[in-house]
């Protein structure tokens, strides 16, 4: 018989408030706890912290606290990743960044969801389903990511979208529901105030 955690993980039907899963939370909670309330000069030792309840890290992040996850042993992190204050993963299932992520304020990715119907939802009844972010990639503030939902490589993602399906490679999306609104060009490439 499978335990919760193992249902969890691939993706099928769990009760989350077992003793398991519950004491799993409550340690995420407690390093988060640590990481949150160092001082700001402490940067290797709040890296430290992650890198001991995350599933991999590149050997070059930072986020910028308060930070907060479900678990942490879901998440991998790429190379060169970057995230502004208030980044939230609920992190049933695995959630991964690939190399030079930039993620802005506020952002949600939730891979946890509830049952529509309210009789399984009222019973505790949750599933989860991974997240995949693309190298290159940037997310502006405010956005949420459901869960399912991977984002190809080099988009940019506008404030304050709520990404509820795929979006492709190499391109700028916005919105809610977050769509396509170009394809990212040559003439995207001088910087801001540029020639």
């Amino acid at each position: 018989m499978k335990s919760d955690k193992e249902k969890m993980t691939m993706g099928e039907p769990y009760i989350p408030m077992g003793r398991e899963l519950f004491d799993q939370r409550q340690h995420a909670k407690e390093q988060l706890f640590l990481y949150n309330n160092l001082a700001p000069s402490k940067i290797k030792a709040r890296n430290q912290l992650l890198k001991g309840l995350f599933k991999e890290t590149g050997s070059r992040f930072f986020i910028e606290p308060p930070f907060r996850c479900d678990y942490g042993y879901n998440i991998r992190l790429g190379e060169n990743f970057y995230a502004n204050y208030n980044l939230t993963i609920l992190d049933s299932a695995p959630v991964h960044f690939g190399d030079d992520v930039l993620i802005g304020p506020n952002v949600s990715l939730f891979t946890a969801s509830h049952p529509i119907h309210p009789e399984p939802r009222v019973a505790g009844w949750e599933f989860a389903k991974p997240i995949a972010i693309g190298d290159r990639v940037w997310i502006g503030g405010h956005t949420v990511i459901n869960p399912g939902v991977t984002i190809g490589e080099n988009t940019v993602i506008g404030a304050g979208s709520v990404v509820t399906k795929d979006i492709p490679a190499n391109v700028v999306a916005v919105g809610n529901p977050c769509r396509v609104l170009r394809e990212i060009t040559e003439a995207d490439r001088a910087p801001v105030g540029g020639q």
